[in-house]
């Protein structure tokens, strides 16, 4: 093959050399615009999964690597004059121009040809006298762009300010500096890479680095390698104590801010794209050569492994990009916790720091816990006022106080014969109030026959509707320790539209009854177009949601949520998408909150004082033109002003060609800046919902301090009992999971299968703590290198 590759990186040198390895006839050029002794940046870290993939494929590269490594387990965190160490992590760092020189040795012993101080001929020019073409040529990357088209990139350019230093202090472990200042939050990412040398990242919102005066030298045009001899020297006075004296070190260090790098497409006829060009992560979960390399290896293999460059090239996408764009969410979560860290200026300094750990949602309580348990000791020791996990600790809503911290979430079952509730619904709602929940939710209970979304859904504007639920009130009550909650909504623009198993959102054939929305707008292609909605109407439900509550209470909920997320009515007065009116009801934030409020003004009224009201809110419609987190914020502040007892954070189903970026625990950082921002300075706690799975996620997130109840939907219909097998599988027995009398011969789990292993009888004591490695990065140094 002949292969163009252009940029001569660590990504383009490592694919050069290991194309010449797998066919010496290959002939690989690579073209790289600076010198080859020019390398920006100071440290790389690599993964073990990372280096047992280089030493399969190039031992003697691999080799050498090692020799160059500073390895450690620590991650050392100081924050407001308290330091934590927390082992058992893993590290390998080196420096990045050792690593390049590495790799140019051995492009150069395999053959590689590359023009240092030479730019790549355009891109149409390589593609028609090469066989393949690989861009390795950065975030800047000018393949990317000059087939922009073909490849469909989105640069997400983020609000913080950071600038890539060194020093000459050898840290011993990762370190993190996180410094209140009078400007606000500023943070330091630390490691070594060698004896003689650490990174040193400085990193604070662009509002404080305006604040603290870094933007003197906003615009300036610096020249080829020249740094920003200011924001040194401004940083050497401000971190003065962290540097204990030592020098910053720079390298065309100047403030940037960091931009992730997305594309639809990965490669186009005999281009592709590897490392920056085709994504970014943000620093602070890992090292951009680190994938670069991975997407050599893989690339590599894939071209020795497919009969041809274009089944390679797809099978290349096909295997990296799931892995890159899992990193990708950790990366945007990470990252978007940096952007918000003066939120969590005011969390006990313990709690603040497995925040800090936790930020990615890649390391979990357990996680932590295998790694350095006697720091997760003193995590989960601070959270609650009981031993014991912190799902299982107490909580209260407004007067209800709850045995633990999990609610089973409000789910449609579409099962109610004209809105009465019936043996389905005891069954179902009985099952997971046994199964240990502290609050157990109805599905959204409908206030009027026009507020229903599908002929199936339940409701509450009759008297014998009230009646059928306080037969599911009672059994809770009386078969269990739950707490039973009231879901009350209107479906808006969503009604009169089929079961979820006959077609979810389809409008029903016969159109059947009327649906009103705040604009005429449909939810989507082929919904309903409802008609806007009068004062007369608005009245109307007014008076419906208030009558509701009234009969939700004689019915025995102990709780009552007033539903304004997912699209429905009260959501779509909420959001700029559904609502469009020229009224007092539309417009500015404040007016399309209006009519939400007097819902919930209306439902608190009926409600006695002994019955907490809630809401569930939608923090964002994933649209573009919709709301947005700040939004949410705002509309989270007028409901606690108005006697909100809980905010429910939820998201989306505002409009049908929402973007949502669904993952694990995706909706938990709306949450979060709700909770912080909002709730907690006002004593409301804050309910997280989406994609919580497993009980390691609920106590990660309580312990974080991100939410303080979880809510599971699809996890409670796989398994009803899910909280007393959570308490089981964790060797818990308290108040917070009471099992019901008659099953209390099942709180033992089960045997499992035999196995022959024969666990070890004896383990090694390091640095004095018991089964955490504290590994520190102490190499001799060279004579004259200060300590």
């Amino acid at each position: 093959m002949r292969i163009a590759v252009v940029g001569g990186g660590p990504g383009g040198l490592y694919f050069a050399s290991l194309m010449k390895q797998l066919d010496p006839a290959h002939r690989v050029t690579v073209w790289e615009r600076n010198a080859p002794e020019d390398t920006f940046g100071f440290g790389v870290v690599f993964s073990d999964e990372t280096l047992t993939g280089i030493a399969g494929a190039d031992e003697a590269v691999h080799a050498e690597m090692e020799r160059g490594f500073a390895r450690w387990t620590d991650i050392d965190v100081e924050v407001d004059g308290h330091r934590f160490t927390v082992g058992g992590q893993g590290f390998a760092a080196m420096g990045r121009k050792e690593l390049l020189q590495i790799l140019q040795r051995r492009a150069a012993e395999l053959g590689v040809r590359v023009h240092y101080r030479t730019p790549a001929p355009d891109v149409e020019e390589l593609r028609a006298a090469h066989d393949l073409v690989l861009a390795a040529d950065g975030v800047n990357s000018a393949v990317r762009s000059a087939l922009a088209p073909a490849f469909g990139p989105s640069l997400d350019r983020r609000h913080n300010k950071y600038i890539w230093l060194g020093t000459d202090l050898v840290f011993e472990a990762f370190q993190f500096f996180v410094k209140q200042t009078e400007w606000g939050t500023m943070q330091i990412h630390g490691y070594p890479y060698s004896a003689t040398g650490s990174t040193f990242i400085v990193e604070m919102h662009e509002e404080v680095w305006r604040r603290a005066g870094f933007d003197r030298t906003d615009g300036r045009e610096f020249g080829p390698g020249e740094s920003d001899a200011f924001a040194v020297s401004r940083i050497a006075e401000i971190f003065a104590d962290e540097l204990q004296g030592h020098r910053i070190l720079t390298n065309n260090s100047r403030w940037l801010n960091f931009t992730t790098v997305r594309n639809e497409r990965w490669y186009d006829g005999n281009v592709v794209l590897l490392g920056d060009a085709a994504h970014t992560a943000h620093f602070s979960i890992g090292s951009g050569t680190k994938l670069a390399m991975e997407d050599a290896l893989a690339l590599a293999a894939c071209l020795h492994e497919r009969p041809g460059v274009p089944e390679a090239l797809e099978a290349y996408q096909a295997e990296r990009r799931p892995v890159v764009e899992s990193t990708q969410r950790a990366a945007q979560a990470s990252l978007e916790w940096f952007e918000n860290i003066g939120m969590y200026a005011g969390q006990e300094p313990a709690q603040f720091v497995f925040n800090l750990l936790t930020r990615s949602r890649r390391i979990t309580f357990e996680n932590l816990k295998e790694r350095d348990a006697e720091f997760a000791a003193l995590v989960e020791g601070g959270f609650g006022a009981h031993p014991g996990p912190a799902m299982f600790q107490p909580v209260r809503i407004g007067p209800l106080e709850l045995n633990n911290r999990i609610i089973v979430s409000p789910m449609d079952m579409y099962s109610a014969v004209d809105g009465v509730p019936g043996d389905f619904h005891l069954v179902h709602l009985g099952s997971r109030a046994l199964g240990g929940a502290g609050l157990v939710m109805s599905e959204m209970v409908c206030v009027s026959p026009e507020g229903r979304i599908t002929p199936g859904c339940a409701g509450l504007w009759t008297d014998g509707q009230a009646e059928a639920w306080r037969r599911v009130t009672s059994f809770v009550h009386g078969g269990s320790s739950a707490k039973v909650g009231l879901q009350l909504g209107h479906s808006g623009r969503k009604g009169s539209t089929r079961v979820m198993w006959e077609g979810i959102d389809e409008p029903l054939p016969d159109g059947n009854w009327e649906v009103i929305g705040p604009s005429a707008l449909p939810y989507g292609p082929g919904c309903h177009v409802p008609r806007e909605a009068t004062r007369d109407d608005l009245d109307r439900v007014v008076a419906d949601f208030e009558a509701a509550a009234r009969r939700g209470a004689e019915a025995g909920f102990d709780l009552i949520e007033v539903h304004a997320a997912h699209g429905y009515l009260l959501s779509s007065f909420l959001s700029p998408v559904a609502n469009r009116r020229t009224d007092a009801y539309g417009g500015s934030l404040e007016r399309r909150l209006r009519f939400p409020l007097e819902v919930f003004d209306a439902v608190r009224r009926a409600a006695p004082e002994r019955i907490p009201v809630t809401v569930r809110i939608s923090a964002t419609d994933w649209l573009p033109d919709g709301t947005t987190e700040e939004d949410a914020v705002e509309i989270a502040r007028a409901f606690v002003e108005h006697g909100a007892a809980a905010i429910d954070v939820s998201s989306g189903q505002v409009a049908r060609h929402e973007r949502p970026a669904y993952g694990r625990s995706y909706q938990t950082p709306f949450a979060d800046r709700i909770r912080h921002r909002v709730a907690a300075p006002a004593g409301v706690p804050v309910i997280a919902v989406g994609a919580i799975s497993s009980w390691d996620d609920a106590n990660s997130i309580l312990l974080a301090g991100r939410a303080d109840l979880c809510a599971l939907g699809r996890t409670h219909l796989y398994d009803p009992q899910w909280t007393l097998h959570a308490a089981a599988e964790q060797d818990y027995r308290g108040p917070g999971a009471e099992w019901p009398v008659q099953w209390q011969a099942g709180r033992r789990r089960p045997p499992t299968s035999r196995t022959d292993r024969i666990p070890p009888r004896l383990s090694l004591l390091r640095d004095g703590v018991s089964g955490t490695a504290h590994l520190r990065w102490t190499p001799e140094r060279p004579v004259g290198v200060s300590a």
